[in-house]
């Protein structure tokens, strides 16, 4: 899997874009100002450093090296800083009072690897911290527009919902919207989206 990464982030275009996800910049003014940030399977880093130029204080972690460089040559490009670090979410520690937000956008994890991620954000998020959340339902299979081909990586709502405990939901909706998101998220797309505070 690490390798499908690797190559595909080894590219020499920024197969989702180098724009942040639309869901994520439509409600960035939640996150409490210059807040510490962190984005979980962040690729290639269109939006951490998107938040970075908001003047947050972006930590992206990702387990593809070579999204790792694309991110932050992106960052030098638009002249911010961003923190990447390299690693597995299974291994990740999303440690205790952390974070003014969480950001997952596209993280797919197998479902006892996205329990896990939900069941730590109410002790990793500061109070008034958020977790903001887009991610594929499992209609995405219908579209064919992007995204897994398992239903065991796609997150319906009520799954959601059911795993984050201790955040008040701002927004919790299971949709269709049209994304244009480089080359491979193009086209209606079926999504969960959450916006969640503590």
């Amino acid at each position: 899997m690490l390798d499908i990464w690797n190559e595909r982030y080894s590219r020499d275009e920024f197969v989702y874009g180098r724009e942040p996800n639309q869901f994520l910049k439509d409600n960035a003014h939640h996150i409490p100002i210059k807040g510490s940030v962190l984005c979980i399977a962040e690729g290639e880093g269109r939006n951490a450093v998107f938040l970075a130029g908001l003047g947050h204080e972006v930590i992206a972690m990702d387990m593809a090296k070579s999204g790792r460089d694309k991110a932050l040559r992106l960052a030098k490009e638009q002249n911010v800083s961003i923190e990447y670090r390299v690693g597995n979410l299974n291994n990740f520690d999303f440690g205790t009072g952390e974070w003014d937000a969480v950001i997952a956008i596209f993280a797919h994890t197998p479902i006892e690897l996205r329990q896990k991620i939900h069941g730590s954000l109410s002790t990793a998020i500061k109070p008034n911290g958020v977790f903001i959340m887009e991610v594929y339902s499992p209609d995405q299979l219908n579209y064919k527009t992007g995204g897994p081909k398992s239903l065991d990586l796609l997150f319906a709502l009520e799954d959601v919902k059911r795993e984050i405990e201790g955040l008040e939901f701002l927004h919790a909706q299971q949709t269709v919207r049209d994304i244009t998101e480089g080359s491979l998220h193009t086209g209606l797309g079926a999504v969960t989206q959450i916006v969640a505070r503590k």
